[in-house]
């Protein structure tokens, strides 16, 4: 069982983690304490999650081969215990390939299963997952649980959920983002499959929210993100119908209840022309006759 650490030795280690941080080389890299036993890497744009426990590590996304070497070393120094289990998000390049700062015969790499199909046969420069699920996986060390999900299609290949306990703390990379909006044109995102995979998500029992990039937030932060998705794509749906052209649809879709949002300006017309293009396209509303 893992034993509970002395309040005292837990706030000399956020303090020092903070110090850390702040003069971390060339203000490159970051590890900030969450709650409970995880903490967050930052790497510019790119966010991970760690679990420390007495009997190892279990981290998510290693990011890339320079962020993951500086990981490694401060992991090593503030922490002394091995690194049990390595996590991927899902199948990009920018979030796994710095896997190979961790291979060792004694870290499990851990993935989804379409994930690691991919990785495989499009011969990526990472290590390939040892352990693959289809559904559902439980992971279980030093008193805590991960709980890895796959809700069906939403951003890249195998994409997952991971949900610590007893932290109540969920992390997922990509298909969720607090405080900004949707990367421009949402490349590589099926619209409808993060839809249904953040309902989805939002019956899950948790109350601290991480992504892969941007900011943490909570239950009603994910709440918030899945409406604004929901008036986008109803929004260019809609404008489809009218007949309207994409710059028209441009100028005629405000969604200004989700103004304060970063990049809110440059990135709304970007976010309207990646879901016109998947609804003309993908959806196949470009060539249905009933489509103006």
């Amino acid at each position: 069982m893992m034993k509970t650490q002395n309040p005292l030795i837990t706030f000399l280690l956020i303090l020092s983690l903070s110090f850390i941080s702040s003069t971390a080389v060339a203000d490159e890299y970051e590890i900030e304490h969450i709650q409970g036993d995880i903490y967050r890497f930052i790497d510019d744009r790119h966010r991970s999650v760690f679990l420390v426990t007495n009997e190892g590590i279990v981290l998510t996304d290693p990011l890339n081969p320079k962020a993951a070497t500086w990981l490694k070393a401060e992991i090593k120094r503030l922490f002394n215990v091995p690194i049990k289990y390595v996590i991927y998000s899902h199948n990009h390049s920018d979030h796994i390939y710095g896997a190979k700062v961790f291979d060792d015969p004694d870290t499990v790499f851990i993935a989804h299963e379409l994930a690691a199909q991919d990785i495989k046969i499009t011969k990526a420069d990472t290590v390939i997952p040892n352990v693959t699920f289809k559904d559902d996986m439980l992971i279980s060390l030093g008193g805590h649980t991960i709980e890895l999900r796959y809700h069906g299609p939403n951003d890249g290949r195998g994409s997952i959920s991971m949900l610590f306990q007893p932290e109540k703390l969920l992390f997922i990379v990509d298909w969720i983002v607090i405080g900004r909006m949707p990367w421009q044109k949402l490349w590589s995102y099926d619209i409808q499959g993060m839809i249904n995979s953040t309902q989805q998500v939002l019956d899950l029992d948790f109350d601290t929210f991480v992504g892969g990039h941007a900011d943490i937030g909570n239950k009603f932060d994910v709440q918030r993100y899945l409406n604004y998705l929901q008036d986008l794509y109803d929004a260019v749906i809609n404008g489809i119908h009218e007949g309207k052209s994409l710059d028209e649809i441009k100028k005629s879709v405000q969604l200004e209840n989700y103004s304060d949002l970063k990049q809110f300006d440059q990135w709304l017309p970007l976010n309207i022309e990646g879901v016109h293009e998947r609804l003309m396209e993908e959806s196949g509303m470009g060539w249905r006759p009933d489509i103006k």
